[in-house]
């Protein structure tokens, strides 16, 4: 889709300065990022520690990514940023459909978007159970799904404290999955490679964390 070029520019300076700023502070390390298609669409699907976690992914992603963010976040105190940022706002008290179907959109555009199947923070750090969402939209955007873990986003930012603390992060990026391989897979069986996927990304995740 047609952005400004303040946008394109504006965001690719957070990024690198986001990546910086996490390096420098909070020894952040990634790997996986060979695994994030260089063009086209791709749903890539994380698991979710605390609010650090869209930038965490952003940061590591060598191409913009696609937000989804709570409608009521929109005329929060971060709002300027978010609509500036051309994040898709999900109505969670609703039906969600105008934000499944802009995501849809974004998607068969070629983009990337990121979405947190387990629908929720984590309490304890640890993946919680996937919710089966994400089927249709994988299915129906004939795009891959790129797993991704993180962690130490628990530890630096928990779900009960309203402000960040000093810690470590990481980010590992799995292998996709591709839509071919989806076809033959029922949704139970495509949410468990999926969460096999994270969790295991997860686990690489809290290696690098130690």
């Amino acid at each position: 889709m047609k952005r400004t070029l303040a946008q394109r520019l504006f965001y690719d300076a957070l990024r690198i300065f986001s990546r910086i700023f996490a390096v420098l502070f909070y020894r952040l390390r990634y790997q996986g990022t060979s695994h994030y298609p260089l063009e086209g669409g791709g749903l890539v699907c994380s698991n979710h520690q605390s609010y650090l976690d869209p930038v965490l992914v952003g940061m590591t992603c060598p191409r913009r990514m696609n937000y989804l963010a709570r409608d009521t976040l929109f005329t929060g105190r971060f709002g300027w940023l978010i609509r500036f940022l051309d994040a898709i706002p999900i109505d969670r008290e609703g039906s969600g459909l105008s934000g499944i179907k802009e995501t849809l959109r974004r998607l068969k555009a070629g983009e990337l978007v990121l979405i947190f199947p387990e629908g929720t923070r984590t309490e304890d750090g640890e993946l919680l159970p996937i919710k089966s969402g994400f089927c249709s939209i994988a299915r129906r955007s004939k795009q891959p799904l790129i797993p991704v873990g993180i962690d130490g986003a628990w530890q630096v930012w928990p779900r009960k404290s309203k402000y960040p603390r000093l810690g470590r992060l990481a980010v590992v990026i799995g292998e996709p999955i591709s839509p071919e391989s989806m076809e033959s897979l029922s949704d139970d069986e495509l949410v468990k490679i999926v969460r096999s996927r994270i969790a295991a990304a997860h686990a690489e995740a809290r290696k690098l964390c130690q």
